[in-house]
C-alpha cells in the first residue's frame, strides 16, 4: 500500500499543532513524525483527498504551509535504514531495528522493524512512557497498550514480567507491524488486535498505557478506568504541559489521582491511580 507524506512547516510546540494532528486524524492521516522543520503527517494514498486537506489546513487560524510525496511501500524500509538511529534509555532499554548492531550492556533490548509505524522511541512521549514503565513492577501483571503503535510498549511489559497482555491499534499496518515486532522479540503473552476501544470488551487490567493524543484520550479516560482494576496504573502521554490541566481534571472525575508526572520539551507523560 502506497502512503502520502505531507510535510507540515509548524512549530511542534505550538498548540496549533495539536489542533491540527487532530483534525488530521479526524480525516484518515493514521500517522505522525517530528521533522527537522514540523511536522510528517502519513495516510494511505486511496484515502488521499487533496481538497478536502486543503480545506482543514485553512479552517486554521494560522494555517502552516505544506507539501507533499507518494512513498511507496517497497522503499520505506529503506528510507528508515538510511535515517533511523537506536534510542538508548537510561542505559536500561535499548530500541533498535535489525540493521543496527547489539548492545549487551542494557537489561533490555527491543528490535523494531518500524515501517510506517510510529512508536519507535525517538519522540518525547514514547522514551518518556517507557522511562515510567521501567518504574512499574510489572510482574505477573495484566497490561493494556492502547494504541500500541510498533508494540513497544507491551513489549517492554512483557519483558519486565507482565503476564496477560493485549495490544490494541485501529491502524492496519501498526497492527501487522505490532504483530511483526512481538514475533521479532520472542514473545510469547502479547495478543495483538486490530481495533479502537470498543475491542477491549469485559477486561480489567492492572496497568494501561496510552500514548495517543489528548483528544483521544479525553474522550477515551472513561473507558480506560472501567477496565481498570482498583489501585490500577494508568500511563498516558501524547499531550502538551498546557494540557495537563484538562487531562487531570478528566481523570479526577473518573476517581483517577495523578500521582507522577514526566515533562520533556513540553510534552507530558502522566501516571495516575484509580482510587
Amino acid at each position: 500500500m502506497d502512503h502520502i507524506e505531507v510535510n507540515f512547516k509548524i512549530d511542534m510546540n505550538s498548540p496549533e499543532m495539536e489542533i491540527l494532528m487532530a483534525q488530521l486524524a479526524d480525516i484518515g492521516f493514521d500517522g505522525f513524525m517530528e521533522a527537522d522543520d514540523g511536522l510528517l503527517a502519513y495516510i494511505p494514498k486511496a484515502s488521499f483527498n487533496k481538497i478536502l486537506l486543503a480545506e482543514t489546513v485553512k479552517s486554521n487560524q494560522n494555517p502552516p504551509s505544506y507539501s507533499f510525496i507518494t512513498i511507496k511501500e517497497q522503499n520505506w524500509n529503506k528510507v528508515w535504514e538510511s535515517n533511523y538511529d537506536p534510542v538508548n534509555i537510561n542505559n536500561q532499554v535499548y530500541i533498535r531495528a535489525p540493521f543496527h548492531e547489539r548492545n549487551q550492556d542494557v537489561k533490555y533490548e527491543i528490535l523494531v522493524d518500524p515501517k510506517m509505524s510510529f512508536g519507535t522511541a525517538h519522540h518525547e512521549t514514547t522514551s518518556m512512557m517507557i522511562e515510567l514503565i521501567l518504574n512499574e513492577e510489572m510482574t505477573g501483571k495484566k497490561v493494556l497498550d492502547m494504541g500500541c503503535g510498533t508494540g513497544i510498549l507491551a513489549i517492554l511489559a512483557e519483558m519486565m514480567g507482565a503476564k496477560n497482555l493485549d495490544a490494541i491499534d485501529n491502524d492496519e499496518w501498526a497492527y501487522k507491524n505490532s504483530l511483526e515486532n512481538v514475533d521479532k522479540n520472542k514473545c510469547k503473552n502479547i495478543h495483538v488486535k486490530l481495533g479502537d476501544k470498543s475491542t477491549i470488551k469485559a477486561i480489567e487490567y492492572d496497568c494501561i498505557l496510552a500514548n495517543i493524543n489528548r483528544n483521544v484520550l479525553l474522550k477515551d479516560i472513561p473507558d480506560y478506568t472501567t477496565h481498570l482494576v482498583n489501585n490500577g496504573i494508568l500511563l498516558l502521554s501524547g499531550f502538551y504541559t498546557e494540557d495537563l490541566e484538562q487531562i487531570e481534571s478528566s481523570a479526577r472525575d473518573c476517581n483517577l489521582e495523578l500521582v507522577g508526572k514526566i515533562v520533556k520539551n513540553n510534552w507530558v507523560a502522566a501516571r495516575f491511580m484509580k482510587n
